[in-house]
């Protein structure tokens, strides 16, 4: 039987969602997949806190990557009860999940993420970050246990980092795609504009050059966005919900603020092909992560 895929007059195209626990990589496996950096990355848990939709299209097949937030247990706030349901709605939505791990073990966030998958949907198990990994052997155990705690369609072994069997992962993920026209251009590669990509650099940033307390206190609103040819004038205001965040992120003499801006300015100008004037500003809001209505304002 022929291939689906290589024959010329079909065409295929499917939403496919990225799940896991937090600081699973994600986003650095999206990222990779498609060699651009559209999802912000850090060491740091629960870094992505939306739905980011990164597009891939290579000869019949249109990739549609949805990554969301990393499934939280441990801490209590409306805007995790948000992304927690991101999570959830992006598994009812989707035509194939792609369900990452990290290790030789199984923690409580994984344990939940297993019982959430649904079971009339393509689900593919992601082993990553194997490359980190001493012994290999420990893969055989792992993958065979997690074989008997859900019906996988495959169970792939990868390093997002490296870029270890990437080409298998989507080989797996394109025999499983449906039959159908593609809904993005060849040329796109996600469905977020460039004020949001802007305010989400300067966020990465944050969390990369700040304490573990702060970046989790803070949200980025671009005030401002003027692109005039290929010049942006970009304003951006950080929010934080107290002063000793402000005075964290500002550093000796304004050096971390200044920091965070000239590293997430030269982040845009690589991503957007253009020069970028970029202002950062810093503001209290208190109590903004359990606030309904700053929530909404903020497009959570």
């Amino acid at each position: 039987m022929t291939d689906p895929v290589s024959r010329e007059q079909v065409t295929r195209c499917g939403f496919v969602a990225l799940v896991g626990r937090p600081n699973v990589g994600k986003s650095t496996l999206l990222n990779c997949l498609l060699d651009s950096k559209i999802s912000i990355t850090s060491a740091k848990a629960q870094t992505t806190r939306q739905r980011v939709i990164g597009v891939l299209s290579e000869e019949q097949c249109q990739f549609i990557f949805v990554d969301t937030p990393g499934f939280q247990t441990r801490h209590r706030s409306a805007l995790n009860a948000k992304m927690n349901q991101a999570v959830r709605e992006a598994l009812a939505e989707v035509d194939i999940v792609l369900i990452l791990f990290e290790g030789k073990t199984l923690n409580e966030a994984d344990e939940i993420i297993l019982r959430l998958l649904p079971s009339d949907k393509t689900v593919i198990g992601v082993v990553n970050k194997i490359d980190l990994l001493s012994d290999k052997t420990q893969l055989l155990p792992f993958l065979d246990g997690l074989s008997k705690r859900f019906s996988f369609a495959a169970l792939v072994p990868v390093s997002s980092s490296k870029g270890w069997q990437l080409d298998h992962l989507k080989k797996e993920i394109a025999r499983h795609l449906p039959e159908g026209p593609w809904l993005y251009g060849a040329e796109d590669i996600t469905d977020r504009d460039e004020r949001f990509l802007a305010a989400e650099f300067i966020r990465e940033k944050v969390f990369r050059l700040t304490g573990d307390e702060v970046p989790y206190a803070t949200h980025v609103v671009v005030e401002r966005f003027v692109q005039e040819g290929h010049l942006r004038r970009i304003d951006a205001r950080i929010y934080v919900e107290r002063d000793s965040q402000r005075v964290i992120l500002l550093g000796h003499q304004g050096q971390t603020l200044k920091r965070i801006a000239t590293e997430a300015r030269q982040d845009m100008e690589r991503l957007f092909g253009g020069k970028v004037f970029l202002t950062v500003h810093i503001q209290i809001r208190q109590g903004w992560m359990d606030d309904a209505r700053t929530l909404r304002q903020f497009d959570f």
